[in-house]
């Protein structure tokens, strides 16, 4: 079992509150620099790099892999950790942020979401939840299929293209091209995980800390369907919709989604001050 990486520090101190912030697949720890610069002085950030990512090293292969191993190495930050913890997920880390929750829910401050692909959701909604569902096995057969074949050029722009929109991978520059394709074997890892989470959205409900989700305006069905499934099952939750944006806000909107993050956790850390 593999320790996320820390390579992505904000140098405060170590008493302050903490944010940990997971970026998505196939990205790193530097996804969340906007989110960094707008925290103030009184917040310390980790941003790690999970594995697949450049400094999160490999899988072991040590047996079927599950969101409780990737989720092992952020436990330990937020058990060596003595003060209030915000946590902050996009897509696949959304859904391993889910997961880590419903396993500290005493230790968060806040829990923040944007498009968190909890895919296992999909299986409690009804034909239309379904029907989402078999589009993300769609994607996910692609990838499969791909490392199995060889195809994997193929495989990853379908991946790419699915959640950053048609044509992104073929415009994008050959080395980051490459990384990605490096990254193929992890994405579907992280397929399998999600979709083989077996939290119940009851467990969620349970959630006494309050919780943001965000989606793009253009979100994918799949996504989407969630998104609203956790606002409306969680009472703590409350969901906003970042106009222009698709799945991929956090890199293209950069700036918005942290702003939106920031007024979300140093409110809820303020709040949880004074009721202290």
């Amino acid at each position: 079992m593999i320790a996320a990486s820390t390579s992505h520090v904000s140098h405060r101190a170590s008493q302050a509150p903490l944010v940990i912030a997971l970026h998505c697949s196939g990205g790193s720890g530097r996804q969340w620099r906007s989110l960094a610069e707008r925290l103030d002085d009184s917040y310390r950030l980790i941003a790690p790099d999970l594995i697949g990512a450049p400094g999160g090293g490999t899988w072991t292969g040590t047996g079927a892999f599950r969101l409780a191993d990737e989720a092992a190495g952020i436990l330990e930050m937020i058990d060596h950790h003595d003060g209030p913890v915000h946590l902050v997920g996009h897509s696949y880390d959304g859904g391993l942020a889910l997961h880590i929750a419903a396993m500290r829910p005493d230790r968060l401050a806040s829990l923040s979401l944007y498009e968190p692909s909890a895919f296992h959701l999909l299986r409690e909604l009804d034909c239309e939840g379904h029907e989402a569902l078999g589009e993300v096995l769609a994607i996910a057969g692609t990838v499969h299929d791909g490392l199995i074949n060889g195809s994997y050029l193929t495989a990853t722009a379908h991946f790419i293209d699915y959640w950053g929109g048609a044509g992104i991978f073929a415009a994008m520059k050959p080395e980051l091209q490459t990384a990605l394709v490096r990254f193929l074997p992890k994405a579907s890892l992280d397929f399998h995980a999600l979709i083989h989470e077996s939290t119940p959205a009851s467990e969620y409900a349970r959630f006494g800390f309050p919780v943001l989700v965000l989606r793009g305006e253009f979100a994918p069905v799949p996504t989407r369907l969630i998104a609203r499934e956790l606002v409306s099952g969680v009472p703590a939750a409350i969901g906003a919709i970042v106009p222009g944006a698709g799945h991929m806000g956090p890199l293209t909107h950069a700036d918005v989604v942290a702003d939106r993050l920031v007024r979300q956790i140093s409110f809820h850390d303020t709040a949880g001050s004074r009721a202290a």
